[in-house]
């Protein structure tokens, strides 16, 4: 029986940084996961492999570029599925050594396998032989994240009807392809496989897509999606996906049928907590696999906690660090601020948006006052030079007290711009401040001025009315 102070089981980014916080603490720490999957989903199949084939896309297809060069320009013709893996696999074993690496120079143990609790202080580790070792902490974190929800109705075979995590094994890139499910990864794969050039169509039981985005900015990718030959069917239910020998039919409960190469299922998350044995320490998932806990992130037992992906919303790599961290620090007693309730929300679709705040609509629902001030790329020396002439920032400025009460960006760089707004707001700054500051020109953060200047000129038009 091996003894820590605190047992982490799982190492995704939520893992990872709790692991490491506790240890930066001085308390004995270790970390259980398989070998093959360190780093949790979020290296592996989620976060870093789909957003570095994203890179690989824009690279190879030069789409980016097209403004510039002409419609037909393209890096290479024929672009096949070892093109795009190559920088996914590179960029995956580079992450696992530098997780391996932290968690080491930190003397975080790292226990191979797979680990089920026997008790609410025992957690037994089987290692790849079926060894079994058992481990007791002080205090146990689960970050054991999630993988796709396969609808119990569709036949999976991971090569023409997959999942998001299969889609990476595809052997080549599909003519045509039916995407189902409208949410974050299923929009973001189909501006991928859009751009690779298949013919994409989205099938989407809602009404709409990205209900949580300003409408705006949702607007600007559909148009942009629709470019790309994206079909958009709302408020439509499949009913069966039948596989034939030369592709797949998908049958619509309105009676539509969508033959294509390939069928993609992004219908959700679900928790992996299936074999931890949450029953034997006095813990229970609810049917999504999901565990609830408090503001600490401590569950129902007070000295197991649990963060990422497996407590549901945000569900974000980004945020699930935080939870990791803070987690870890109410675990050792150490104190610690909550965290910030401006969270940036990234969604890497192509172009990509990024917001902080709230939207429009919301701030309407609530009868909040607020004036919009917008700035386009095209308008900035910067945007003519990456050639994104359809990129946008908008501020929503409060007229009671000249606050940033939302910044929505879309475009080149927009989950990096975002961090500006976020940083402002975070401060209680104004919309004054971005109006006297200077940015380096030329440059996408120059946007930032522009649109504060828009927003303060029609604030000032309306206090010159109702003096």
């Amino acid at each position: 029986m091996t003894e820590f102070d605190l047992l982490v089981i799982g190492s995704g980014p939520g893992g990872q940084k709790a692991a490491i916080a506790a240890a930066k603490l001085g308390r004995r720490v270790a970390v259980v996961d398989r070998p093959d999957m360190v780093g949790g989903v979020s290296i592996h199949t989620g976060t870093i492999p789909s957003k570095t084939l994203r890179e690989a896309v824009l690279y190879l297809t030069g789409l980016t570029q097209r403004d510039l060069y002409g419609q037909s320009y393209r890096l290479k013709e024929d672009i096949t599925i070892a093109d795009l893996t190559a920088r996914t696999q590179h960029v995956v074993s580079r992450e696992v050594d530098v997780i391996r690496s932290q968690l080491s120079r930190n003397r975080v143990t790292m226990l191979t396998g797979t680990g089920r609790f026997t008790d609410d202080h025992t957690v037994a580790v089987e290692d790849p032989s079926g060894r079994e070792v058992l481990v007791t902490a002080e205090n146990i974190v689960i970050a054991t994240g999630t993988r796709p929800a396969r609808p119990s109705t569709v036949e999976f075979d991971d090569r023409t009807v997959m999942d998001s995590d299969s889609v990476l094994n595809l052997d080549r890139v599909p003519r045509s392809m039916v995407i189902v499910g409208a949410g974050v990864i299923g929009i973001e794969y189909a501006s991928m496989f859009a751009a690779l050039g298949s013919k994409v169509t989205v099938v989407e039981q809602r009404d709409g897509m990205l209900d949580f985005c300003d409408v705006e900015v949702v607007e600007a990718l559909k148009y942009h999606l629709r470019d790309l030959a994206v079909t958009f069917r709302f408020g439509e239910t499949v009913a069966a996906v039948e596989r034939h020998p030369t592709g797949t039919l998908t049958v619509l409960q309105s009676g539509k049928k969508i033959p294509a190469d390939a069928v993609m299922y992004s219908a959700g998350r679900q928790g992996l907590t299936d074999a931890l044995d949450l029953g034997k320490a006095g813990l229970a998932a609810d049917k999504r696999g999901r565990i609830s806990v408090d503001e600490h992130y401590r569950t129902s037992v007070p000295h197991i906690y649990a963060v990422g992906d497996v407590i549901g919303f945000p569900a974000l790599a980004a945020t699930s660090m935080e939870q990791g961290r803070l987690a870890a620090y109410h675990a050792c007693g150490e104190p610690v601020n909550a965290m910030h309730g401006l969270q940036p929300i990234g969604i890497y679709t192509i172009p990509e948006i990024s917001f902080v705040g709230r939207t429009e609509d919301q701030l309407t629902d609530d009868n909040v006052p607020f004036e919009v001030g917008i700035s386009r790329y095209r308008e900035l020396a910067r945007g003519q030079i990456i050639g994104d002439s359809h990129g946008m920032l908008k501020l929503l400025v409060s007229t009671e007290d000249r606050t940033l009460l939302g910044v929505h960006c879309f475009g080149t760089g927009a989950t990096e711009l975002l961090h500006i707004g976020q940083a402002v707001m975070g401060c209680g700054g104004t919309v004054d401040y971005l109006v006297d500051a200077v940015f380096n020109y030329p440059t996408l953060a120059e946007s930032y001025k522009v649109a504060a200047l828009d927003a303060t000129n029609k604030l000032r038009q309306i206090n010159r009315l109702t003096g």
